[in-house]
């Protein structure tokens, strides 16, 4: 059968489900996995041609996770959790993607997904309280519970750069990668952006290259990932202690198993506070972030912190002129999401690689042969975007997703997104946000956030059943009560004071809104439960006219 006429079959027959999940990432596989375990008939749908969501995706060079890999996997599955083996402390996107594809076959969760299908629409049906949802191959599904683990970096930020479609070279996204690779041998290469994908790639595109210019925006904080190989002895200990990891990682701050140092940054002596933050930047990755408790609160303690990446950064970057060019000097250490990389400042001493600091010379535009700053053209054989995601709100824009009276998530989102614990949106009854705007999200272990939730949405279901309810909505009180907690949370930190992409900064015209709770992953988890405990407090439960006249008839 044909593309064409398999789409034409599709599009002749309405599917009725329980659930429909959107999303074939960590989230959404664990949706349809627990979904399942309840009995319910779940179909879920995904745009890419497999599992994996934005690891499917980002196959960039140095594309690694930033949370160490024996963390960032599923923790529902002790059996699971014991015949896995990371080959190493910082998982590469091969090897998270291959995990997740075993994931998806050890349980057989691949033959519930159409994929290649994006969803154009999703529609509440105000009678039934059903939602209908449609796709761009002509599917129409109707479902109780409408669920959107859509990621909340999954939609690729493209720059409008005067010029940008005129390049004759090739160009590429590191959110779209080529699944065959690319081979930069011999190449003049130009990369626009310098946070997480920038910065990992950058050091292996200049080592095939003839020449790179790095084009930076902005910079940004780096700490050496610390990466390292797991041996036999050490997988044996960690699987050993895999429970007690897991309660502590649910416990902490960000879903790792650490936490920070007991006291303020400018309580302990000199000596105690470089030793800490030697510590955390031997270990790699976010925890730098994360070493005071105060860090990131008051400016006195995070310029302790940005003193010292500073002179590790001027250590490492042999032109002082350079080493001062790549310290950022717009944001406090740690409100932008510090990068681990692999070389990425030493980079900057190879005679192949020149570093274009576009806040001085800002790029006029992109020419057929390369780029044009107010100070030189650059002649250029092939062109990296480097330029991130419209994060944690993106997916769900491009969606058209209408709620009661005909309103839809876009209207209700035009001053910022507004949900209730990150997860319920009031006039969308039935919807659930996975690791949405108002929860830890970014800020913490995705995958055990994705677990958080969608225990928590299963449990809701149950409710639900338990009480001859057929949908659950979030209340206006609750929701603004829940934004503004969140906005109190995080002006009492110094986050609101980078343009970054937790704002939303990167993004024109996008509401500056900071969107994930900054609360931490523990107390979030409690806040939960209390939720729960309550019979799920802020909450309103009603049954559907469809029913209610089918009970009078």
């Amino acid at each position: 059968m044909s593309a064409r006429t398999e789409d034409a079959a599709r599009a002749n027959r309405i599917d009725t489900v329980d659930a429909v999940v959107v999303g074939a990432g960590f989230a959404g596989l664990y949706a349809v996995y627990k979904l399942r375990s309840l009995g319910l008939t779940v179909r879920g749908i995904e745009t890419a041609a497999g599992v994996g969501g934005t690891w499917y995706w980002n196959r960039y060079p140095g594309a690694r996770c930033d949370v160490e890999s024996v963390d960032y996997s599923y923790s529902f599955s002790p059996e699971l959790e014991q015949e896995w083996n990371w080959s190493e402390k910082y998982a590469t996107q091969p090897e998270i993607l291959a995990y997740i594809n075993h994931v998806a076959d050890r349980f057989d969760l691949r033959d519930h997904f159409l994929f290649e299908t994006r969803v154009t629409s999703a529609e509440l049906d105000e009678e039934s309280l059903r939602w209908e949802v449609r796709t761009d191959r002509g599917d129409v599904l109707t479902a109780q519970y409408c669920i959107f683990a859509t990621g909340a970096l999954s939609t690729a930020n493209m720059p409008n750069i005067p010029g940008r479609e005129s390049f004759s070279g090739d160009t590429h996204h590191t959110g779209h990668w080529p699944h065959e690779g690319v081979d930069f041998t011999g190449k003049k290469v130009g990369v626009i952006g310098t946070g997480s994908s920038g910065i990992q790639s950058i050091p292996l595109i200049a080592e095939q290259a003839d020449h790179l210019y790095v084009f930076q925006r902005s910079a940004n904080y780096s700490v050496p990932a610390g990466n390292m190989s797991w041996d036999d002895e050490m997988r044996r200990a960690i699987k050993a202690g895999y429970a007690e990891r897991r309660r502590l990682s649910r416990e902490s701050g960000g879903g790792s198993p650490y936490n920070a140092h007991p006291k303020s940054a400018l309580e302990v002596s000199e000596e105690e506070r470089r030793a800490a933050y030697e510590e955390r930047w031997k270990l790699g990755g976010v925890l730098f972030a994360k070493t005071f408790p105060d860090q990131t609160r008051t400016d006195a303690a995070n310029a302790t912190a940005r003193e010292f990446a500073e002179q590790k950064i001027r250590r490492l970057v042999d032109d002082p002129a350079i080493a001062e060019k790549l310290i950022p000097n717009d944001h406090p250490i740690g409100t932008k999401r510090i990068v681990t990389d692999t070389h990425y400042f030493e980079t900057y001493n190879r005679p192949n690689v020149t570093l274009v600091d576009l806040k001085e010379t800002p790029i006029e535009s992109i020419t057929r042969s390369g780029i044009t700053t107010t100070d030189t053209e650059y002649t250029l054989d092939t062109l990296v975007f480097a330029t991130g995601f419209d994060a944690m709100t993106g997916a769900l824009d491009r969606m058209r997703i209408v709620g009661r009276a005909g309103v839809s998530l876009a209207e209700c989102w035009s001053e910022g997104p507004k949900t209730y614990l990150g997860v319920g949106v009031p006039g969308f009854p039935n919807m659930f946000v996975v690791t949405g705007p108002g929860s830890p999200s970014v800020l913490a272990n995705m995958v055990l956030g994705a677990e958080q939730h969608i225990d928590w949405i299963a449990a809701c279901i149950e409710h639900l059943w338990e009480n001859d309810y057929d949908a659950i909505e979030a209340t206006v009180p609750a929701t603004d009560r829940w934004v503004e907690h969140c906005r109190e949370l995080a002006s009492t930190t110094l986050f609101p004071l980078a343009n970054s992409w937790y704002m939303g900064a990167n993004i024109p015209g996008k509401p500056r809104v900071f969107m994930p709770y900054i609360g931490g992953f523990g107390a979030y988890g409690k806040i939960l439960a209390e939720v729960a405990d309550e019979g799920f407090r802020g909450f309103d439960f009603c049954r559907s006219r469809t029913r209610l006249a089918d009970r009078v008839g």
